[in-house]
């Protein structure tokens, strides 16, 4: 019980409080959009870009790390995928951005702040390393998947549609701060020396990510009301903050994990779907609110699944 109040509430007081302000019309709409626009295209690209250059990255990148959590992430998808269509009868964009909803958890506004009060900074290197695949491997995925569902019957070549999935992914903030980051990784492992000044300014950065980012996505979602597709919703919510992580969890037991690379790997694969997860959904126009309220009440849910599964870990 202690970890539920003492790890898992404080990170969910700083969502409650953006999204109490915003349903008292202290903070505006225009104001979430602002704070979360400086958070996700600025603060947390940082963020990444930060930890990345300073990730050991031959000593992370750990298969009995990395294929635990993806074959997890892609699994949810398919149930996901598979229930949409199947068992709720949705058009395939649906069925895409249903699936991308259960792959796509909330690995860093949600997962870093959470594995770092549970086991502390230093426990964070497995987190990043899955975040450095996360954004590129999962938005590649999702935007090919969609578009190649959505060219079905229009005669484009694959080589088009490729290519605008990979001038997607290439777009993003997230991406694009991981990606700088790992050139400044290689780049100091080849000699280059950045002043003090630099990482300074760097870090006041990357401590605001987070606190801001927290307080935005409490006025982001309390626009996201829950509305019809129950059903739907709560097949979205199993696969995101239960499959996942169970699966993640049983491979990762099977492989051997270290108990270090364990915490990492399971408490982000127990994340809700965060807001790009409606914000993909809303791009191509599919299955906006049943995104949009899962990400809403998975958040809210995940409070007593991430206690559970803190529990459950050694």
């Amino acid at each position: 019980m202690s970890a539920l109040f003492t790890i898992v509430l404080p990170v969910f007081l700083v969502v409650g409080f953006g999204y109490l302000v915003s349903w008292r019309g202290w903070f505006s709409e225009r104001d979430a959009d602002g704070l979360m626009r400086f958070a996700q295209n600025f603060a947390v690209p940082c963020l990444l870009f930060a930890s990345m250059a300073r990730l050991d990255i031959e000593s992370e990148f750990r298969l009995s790390l990395l294929l635990p959590f993806y074959i997890g992430a892609f699994s949810s998808f398919a149930l996901g995928w598979a229930g949409a269509r199947y068992l709720f009868r949705r058009p395939l964009p649906d069925c895409v951005a249903i699936g991308f909803v259960c792959l796509f958890s909330n690995t860093v506004l949600m997962g870093v702040p959470i594995t770092e009060r549970a086991y502390g900074p230093a426990a964070l290197s497995g987190n990043w390393a899955i975040i450095v695949l996360h954004s590129p491997m999962l938005y590649t995925f999702g935007i090919t998947t969609m578009e190649f569902t959505r060219a079905r019957g229009q005669d484009l070549s694959v080589g088009r549609v490729a290519l605008r999935a990979l001038s997607g992914v290439l777009r993003t903030p997230l991406v694009i701060g991981i990606a700088c980051g790992v050139v400044m990784n290689l780049s100091m492992r080849a000699g280059l020396v950045m002043p003090a000044g630099f990482w300074a300014a760097v870090d006041m950065l990357v401590r605001a990510a987070l606190p801001a980012a927290l307080f935005g996505l409490g006025g982001i979602l309390y626009r996201y009301r829950p509305e019809g597709d129950l059903a739907t919703i709560a097949m979205c919510c199993v696969c995101a903050l239960i499959l996942h992580p169970a699966i993640t969890y049983g491979l990762g037991r099977m492989a051997g994990l270290d108990v270090a690379g364990m915490r990492s790997a399971v408490v982000t694969a127990s994340m809700a779907p965060g807001v790009n997860a409606y914000l993909f959904a809303n791009i191509y126009g599919s299955a906006k609110r049943v995104a949009a309220s899962t990400v809403l009440v998975a958040t809210a849910a995940s409070i007593f699944t991430i206690w559970m599964w803190l529990a459950i870990l050694p």
